[in-house]
């Protein structure tokens, strides 16, 4: 206990002028200075919101004049131009959609997929480019491209009067899905439509999607966009159009609507998917009509919606 006590007694305490010992807190002359607080991800240089930080800045500096929710905008139009993907690459080419160019990865891991597209380009005169993983992450907007990107021209809108002269127009109302679209313009080729009409907001558009989802079709149809979509219907009635909309809770069972009535010029109208047509539209509607179904059903996508109405119409065309 002696001892014990003889060490407690040797112990200095924090400040004595001699060398302060093991345990003093800091508490000495040569003390470490602080850091200071932690800096935030995006000020550290190897964290991965940093390297976000920059490329985003990097992206700025290319488009100095846009920010916000216009460069958003651009983004998203950028990306939408764009075919990523082997798969997707690969059957775009083989619909013959319309390409400005395809970037090639550098050093890419090759195989079936690859070839077809690189082999598919070349015999329809598309331009290959050769470039770094690094350039197709930034055209892509970080996208999964597998080393493909294919670059897709913006497409040119024709006008509401260069379709009045169309037989069969197709109206989407509020349609989002570009691969319904692209669906669309398939069956519409198929039964003798001769035009899509889209409005400007809040609607799809013709993308790299819709081309490849429509198989070559949007080549063969007409897509005009319009400012207001319910007031084209209603110029369309005055030139002598018989506007027949389908909604699920239509007045009108689709076999009803009379052969005369198909012969003459129609627009079919598509509602969106889930909200089905707006209620301005439905008030310009000269039918409402519905497809009967089995019970237990509620409603059927766009693109077969539209697929079943334009057999009904092409078979009151074609066969008495």
């Amino acid at each position: 206990m002696a001892g014990n006590s003889q060490r407690r007694g040797a112990m200095r305490t924090p400040g004595s002028k001699k060398g302060a010992s093991t345990g003093s807190g800091g508490n000495r002359k040569d003390k470490l200075g602080g850091r200071g607080p932690t800096p935030k991800a995006v000020d550290r240089p190897h964290h991965p919101k940093a390297k976000q930080k920059k490329a985003a800045e990097r992206r700025a500096a290319t488009n100095p004049e846009g920010s916000g929710g216009r460069r958003v905008e651009r983004t998203k139009a950028r990306v939408a131009s764009l075919l990523m993907g082997r798969n997707s690459v690969v059957e775009a080419l083989r619909a013959k959609v319309p390409a400005n160019a395809l970037y090639v990865q550098s050093k890419a891991d090759t195989d079936d997929r690859w070839r077809e597209a690189m082999k598919t380009a070349v015999s329809l005169g598309i331009p290959l480019m050769e470039v770094p993983r690094a350039e197709l992450d930034r055209m892509s907007d970080g996208g999964v491209h597998q080393g493909l990107v294919l670059t897709v021209p913006e497409y040119k809108y024709a006008d509401l009067k260069s379709i009045e002269s169309s037989r069969c127009i197709i109206a989407c109302d509020g349609l989002t899905d570009p691969r319904n679209l692209g669906a669309i313009s398939r069956s519409a080729a198929a039964f003798g439509a001769e035009a899509i009409l889209l409005p400007e907001r809040r609607s799809v558009g013709v993308t790299a999607t819709a081309w490849k989802s429509s198989a070559g079709a949007l080549t063969r149809i007409k897509v005009a966009q319009v400012t207001n979509l319910n007031r084209s219907l209603i110029s369309l009635q005055k030139v002598g159009f018989t506007v027949i909309g389908l909604a699920a809770e239509g007045a009108t069972p689709l076999q009803e609507i009379k052969a005369d009535t198909w012969r003459d010029p129609v627009v079919i109208v598509i509602g969106a998917e889930g909200a089905g047509l707006s209620r301005l539209v439905k008030e310009s509607c000269d039918w409402l009509v519905n497809i009967p179904m089995a019970k237990g059903n509620e409603s059927l996508n766009a693109s077969v919606a539209a697929s079943v109405v334009l057999q009904d119409m092409f078979r009151a065309r074609n066969y008495k």
